[in-house]
């Protein structure tokens, strides 16, 4: 069973996620900030990371920064309500694969997670 860390700080959009992979079949992993983040993706090694860009606290590029410095293998899409082309490409630089501008379409976002899967 594929894994997917769902990581945003609006528990609205991680339960939607959540519903949306676990009926296709797939394990969901909820986190709402970037300390649980890191722990949980140390804890289920996920195949997918679905990261917020804008978290209070630790921002998705120090959450995406950490990660990969962590050697964490999983394929990270962005998520961010701004669509702010220098965020786009530091996160890109930093080892996302994909990126989404909210509000994105929930089915684009499933068949792009099955393409990295």
């Amino acid at each position: 069973m594929k894994t997917i860390l769902i990581v945003d700080d609006r528990k609205s959009i991680r339960l939607l996620l959540q519903e949306l992979f676990s009926a296709e079949g797939m394990e969901t992993v909820l986190a709402a900030n970037g300390p649980e983040a890191l722990d949980k993706a140390a804890a289920a090694n996920p195949d997918v990371i679905l990261l917020d860009m804008k978290i209070p606290g630790m921002d998705g590029i120090g959450i995406l920064k950490q990660l990969k410095a962590n050697d964490q293998k999983a394929a990270v899409i962005m998520m961010t309500a701004f669509g702010e082309p220098a965020l786009i490409e530091e996160a890109m630089a930093n080892g996302a694969s994909l990126y989404f501008i909210k509000p994105f379409d929930a089915f684009e976002l499933l068949e792009a997670v099955k393409g990295l899967l």
